[in-house]
């Protein structure tokens, strides 16, 4: 029977925090049906996340607050071997749609792996850390949910269009990515791990995530002009100003008490992010798939 403390640290909610980047591969996919588009999510958000949370927190062993968990419970042998269990589920049901994003789920569950392992530990390294983070999360994930969605090979996946998609999905979380270590120090100091916002501060690290998101913004402006028109950038502006808000507003109270730089402003920060991205893209889907006209006209 599955722990209380194994299911905690599966954090299944977390997964929540990146589904912008699913809804964003449904909204540019060009023949998702109903089917493929459950068994893509639950593999992703289901499986594929948690089992990478998993793995992370059986090896990190953190005694302080975790992204989705504030008191962590001491993790157990049945943790490492629920998160392959979960990435086995993954693979099983991500070949029911085809061998390309098996193939991708796979490189995903290793990278992340490597990425909390001890033996190779790319968390340990600031930049580097931060750059697979970001790009697997972001760029790769709407790569392999986008395959899985259409039921794509590789080659299907090189369009400009795309490619450009995936890697706006990346900027956001290259520039959210270092927030979500900045209450977690002293815990990261402990194991010896240096990451990005350790490296930049508690100043540099708002600093370094303002400037990424505001370059991140721009490029957003730009891709719908060129693919769409430019008023989804505008939208895609209007719906993040809650983050924006309140992110200025955190900065202010940090400024003032470095301390406010705490678990409990960075969980809202990511849930008013998550909320505000997530029902843009939805806003974005229904937008450019014309599902309601479509409804509408009896089809």
């Amino acid at each position: 029977m599955i722990k209380k403390s194994t299911f905690l640290h599966l954090r299944i909610p977390f997964s929540f925090f990146l589904m912008p980047v699913f809804l964003f591969a449904l909204a540019l996919s060009p023949n998702p049906d109903p089917t493929r588009i459950l068994i893509v999510f639950l593999v992703m958000h289901l499986f594929l996340y948690p089992a990478s949370n998993a793995y992370n927190s059986y090896f990190d062993k953190d005694e302080t607050s975790i992204g989705g968990i504030k008191n962590p419970p001491p993790v157990t042998r049945q943790l490492y071997w629920t998160s392959l269990l979960f990435d086995l589920l993954a693979l099983l049901l991500g070949a029911t749609i085809n061998f390309h994003f098996v193939v991708m789920l796979l490189v995903y569950g290793l990278v992340s792996k490597a990425y909390s392992h001890p033996s190779v530990r790319i968390k340990k390294y600031p930049f580097l850390s931060w750059f697979i983070a970001g790009y697997f999360q972001g760029s790769f994930s709407f790569l392999t949910a986008y395959a899985g969605l259409n039921d794509f090979h590789f080659d299907n996946l090189l369009s400009t269009k795309t490619i450009m998609a995936s890697l706006l999905s990346s900027a956001i979380l290259w520039g959210s990515y270092p927030m979500t270590q900045i209450y977690q120090h002293e815990e990261d100091a402990k194991r010896g791990d240096f990451t990005l916002s350790r490296l930049l501060g508690i100043n540099g690290t708002f600093v370094f995530t303002g400037i990424i998101f505001s370059l991140a913004t721009l490029a957003f402006l730009y891709y719908f002009k060129v693919y769409y028109t430019i008023r989804f950038g505008y939208d895609f502006m209007l719906f993040l100003m809650p983050v924006i808000i309140y992110f200025t507003y955190w900065y202010a109270r940090v400024l003032v008490i470095k301390t406010r730089a705490d678990y409990q402003h960075t969980m809202w920060l990511n849930t008013i992010s998550a909320v505000c991205m997530n029902a843009f893209f939805i806003y974005f889907f229904i937008k450019s798939s014309g599902i309601f006209s479509a409804l509408q006209e009896g089809y």
